[in-house]
Parts: structure tokens; C-alpha cells; sequence
């Protein structure tokens, strides 16, 4: 993936009720982000609206609706969710490979239909609301860590070009599948801030430093005083921990 800034990679979660609110808190942050994600909540209340509204009017969108279904099912989807125009969007990982290879089929088939350029697909792995003992309740062994490598390692196999996860497992991704595996990470705080319903959270720089090519950050910029400012204040400390790790690499 080419070089980007830090402004371009970072997403700002519309978690919204209506595609009204997410239009007008997008137009206050124009320029000043590189995506907007737009997930179930508004798009179950109204649909596809905001998604083609951010699109027509040249915003960058990651549609976060989480396919998981039968392979038949989720290439469907993918192929809408890509003549739409969206530039990312994800599945489930835990749907398994025939899934995540008929997302990516998909998403070929219904940009060639636009004559777009196909979006990436991103495979959800474990998320960042879970801690080990809501994975235990679920059967599932050997914490977060593990079980995210390991459908990162699917994911990557399937043909998908990146996973969302937490920061705190990205350099363990990095060593299963390499520099140019994209990563999508949620879950970000400033430093002293809430987590919320968050259980495995970083801040911006935390982030950055450990790789990550996008951070999706929600209410730290939706619900505070200042969206555009608390967004500005995000990007500067990506860009601090950008600047630090170009001069580590070049002075190890």
C-alpha cells in the first residue's frame, strides 16, 4: 500500500440515527479526515442513503456491515457494497475461507459492473469489545492474540488484503503475514480517556507506532464539544508518532 498521511488514514465512525446527522458531522470534518465508516446503526435505519450520499459528494467511505453469511449471500453483498462505491468494506473472518474468497469475487465483479475500483476487503477478527473470558464463555481457546493470527493467517489466504484489529496484536500480524497486509484499527482513545464498551483499546500513536494502516475512531471526535478539533488533535498525535518512527528507522 502506497505511503499515506495521516489524515488519510484516519476514519471517523458516523455512528449515527439518521443519515441527516451523518451528512452534516461529515461536512464538519471535510479535509480534515481521509474516511468515513458508516455501520449498522444508520444503515439499518435508512438504508443505503448515507453511504451514497458521502459517495456522491467525493468522500471516501468504509462500509462497516460486517458481512457473515453463506458464501452465495456475502458475494452478493460484496458486489453491491463495491458498485456503490464504497473504497472498504468488511466480513466477518470467522465465516471462513469459501466466504471471504466469494467477498473478494464480489467485489471484482460489482466494480467492473461500475467501473470502480474494486474496494478492499477487510476481515473482521476477534473484536475489540472481547477480552479472554468472553472468548472462553464462547469456546474459544488461547486469547485474543491467538485466535486473531490465526484468522489473519485465513483471511490473507482467502485473498483478502487486510483484517480490523486491535493494536495491541498488529505486530504479531505483521510477522504472520508480512508489511503489506493491511490493518484497520477500532478501538482508538486519546490518552485518559473512557474505553467505554471497549476492552482492548490504544491510543493514535500507540497505534501508529505498532503499524497500523487505519485507525477508526467514533465518539472521541463525534461526541466531543469540537469534532473537527478533537479530529485535528488525533491526526497531529498520529503524525508525531509518524515522524518518530521515520527517524528510528533511520537512526536504529
Amino acid at each position: 500500500m502506497a505511503a499515506m498521511s495521516a489524515r488519510e488514514q484516519l476514519i471517523v465512525a458516523l455512528d449515527v440515527e439518521t443519515a441527516d446527522a451523518g451528512a452534516r458531522l461529515a461536512e464538519s470534518l471535510r479535509g480534515r479526515v481521509g474516511l468515513f465508516k458508516v455501520g449498522s446503526e444508520v444503515f439499518t435505519a435508512e438504508g443505503p442513503l448515507l453511504a451514497k450520499h458521502l459517495i456522491a459528494s467525493g468522500y471516501k467511505v468504509f462500509l462497516d456491515l460486517k458481512f457473515h453469511d453463506i458464501p452465495n449471500t456475502v458475494r452478493a453483498a460484496a458486489r453491491e457494497a463495491a458498485a456503490m462505491g464504497a473504497s472498504i468494506f468488511d466480513v466477518h473472518a470467522i465465516g471462513g475461507r469459501a466466504m471471504m474468497q466469494a467477498a473478494v469475487e464480489g467485489a471484482r465483479e460489482g466494480a467492473a459492473r461500475a467501473g470502480k475500483p474494486r474496494p478492499l476487503v477487510v476481515g473482521v477478527t476477534i473484536l475489540t469489545s472481547l477480552a479472554a473470558p468472553d472468548l472462553g464463555e464462547l469456546g474459544v481457546e488461547g486469547g485474543p492474540e491467538a485466535s486473531v493470527v490465526r484468522l489473519a493467517k485465513l483471511a490473507q489466504a482467502a485473498g483478502l488484503d487486510g483484517v480490523v484489529a486491535s493494536a495491541k496484536e498488529i505486530a504479531s500480524i505483521r510477522r504472520a503475514c508480512g508489511p503489506h497486509f493491511v490493518v484497520v484499527t477500532p478501538g482508538i482513545r486519546m490518552p485518559a480517556a473512557a474505553s467505554n464498551d471497549q476492552a482492548r483499546v490504544a491510543t493514535p500513536a500507540a497505534a501508529i507506532r505498532a503499524g497500523a494502516n487505519f485507525l477508526v475512531v467514533g465518539r472521541p471526535i463525534t461526541q466531543a464539544a469540537d469534532p473537527a478539533a478533537a479530529a485535528q488533535a488525533i491526526v497531529t498525535e498520529m503524525e508525531r508518532a509518524q515522524a518518530g518512527a521515520a527517524a528510528k528507522a533511520q537512526n536504529p
